[in-house]
């Protein structure tokens, strides 16, 4: 099968982000959210018009989601919370001593939110799935993992993908949406340039996967085929996301990149944009 080359994004949001990522449309507002994850930074983006606003945490982020009232669920370095305003408030504290930080997250179908940690050294099996309703406490679904990142479902829902950069594997799972049940992680895809990161599901079921390092983001069918491409102007893409007119916006890093790199690929940190002749799986708003 000939894979098929989309034309390169533009840029949606001018920014310099250490590590953009969790990118996640909030149907309330209208808006792009996306984090800066070092500084813990959530950032509420206007792609129509480049504006955009920061919101300081003060503490590392992996991803947030829109709540169904007013502010929104985070992983963040300790476990799980909420922000309201300009305040984060820890709720669930499942990563004492800040050896680990939570990693990218998202909601399942059923609103609870799913995140993947690692240790801050990404030692091998230091990584976990857990999942958070806002109720109970959190729990932890997979232990021995060393860096979980991106996730998604399927549009029927009984399908999760999880991204596991440390092992450069797309899986896929089983999954039982009303009652929150994982199944057995199985090998999807796996990836021998650039590291697979954040994700995102169209509405034909087709995963986008952004590959740190390597410059791209891939389109992927349902059964771990590589239908298309898309060249990113910056080596480290992180994640992307597809706004409800099909517009996939794509995050990216500028940590760790050299002065080199930096001068062939200014625009690294920024998030892109490009029309992905699809629309989104809708993510639901986190349930509490």
């Amino acid at each position: 099968m000939k894979i098929r080359r989309i034309p390169a994004p533009e840029v949606a949001i001018r920014s310099e982000a250490l590590v953009g990522e969790g990118p996640v449309w909030d149907h309330r507002s209208g808006r792009l959210a996306w984090v800066d994850l070092d500084p813990g930074i959530l950032h509420i983006s206007d792609p129509s018009t480049g504006a955009d606003t920061e919101i300081p945490t003060g503490r590392p982020l992996g991803a947030v989601a829109p709540r169904r009232r007013e502010g929104w669920a985070a992983a963040t370095e300790d476990g799980f919370g909420h922000i309201e305003g300009t305040c984060l408030v820890l709720d669930d504290l499942a990563l004492p001593g800040r050896r680990r930080r939570m990693n990218d997250a998202k909601c399942d179908p059923a609103g609870r939110l799913w995140a993947g940690s690692t240790a801050h050294s990404h030692t091998a099996g230091g990584g976990a799935l857990h999942v958070w309703d806002g109720e109970s406490p959190s729990r932890v679904t997979r232990r021995g993992l060393t860096l979980p990142n991106g996730l998604g479902w399927s549009p029927d829902g009984r399908t999760m993908y999880l991204a596991e950069s440390a092992h450069r594997t797309l899986y896929s799972a089983p999954f039982d949406p009303p009652e929150g049940h994982l199944g057995a992680l199985e090998p999807l895809a796996m990836f021998d340039h650039g590291l697979p990161d954040g994700l995102c599901i169209d509405a034909e079921g087709c995963i986008w996967l952004a590959l740190w390092g390597a410059g791209e983001v891939w389109r992927l069918a349902p059964d771990g085929t590589h239908l298309a491409t898309v060249t990113v102007p910056a080596p480290k893409p992180s994640s992307c996301a597809i706004g409800p007119d099909g517009t996939l916006y794509i995050t990216s890093a500028r940590r760790g990149l050299e002065e080199a790199q930096l001068r062939s690929a200014p625009l690294s940190g920024s998030v892109f944009a490009l029309d992905s002749g699809t629309r989104p799986v809708p993510i639901p708003p986190f349930r509490a």
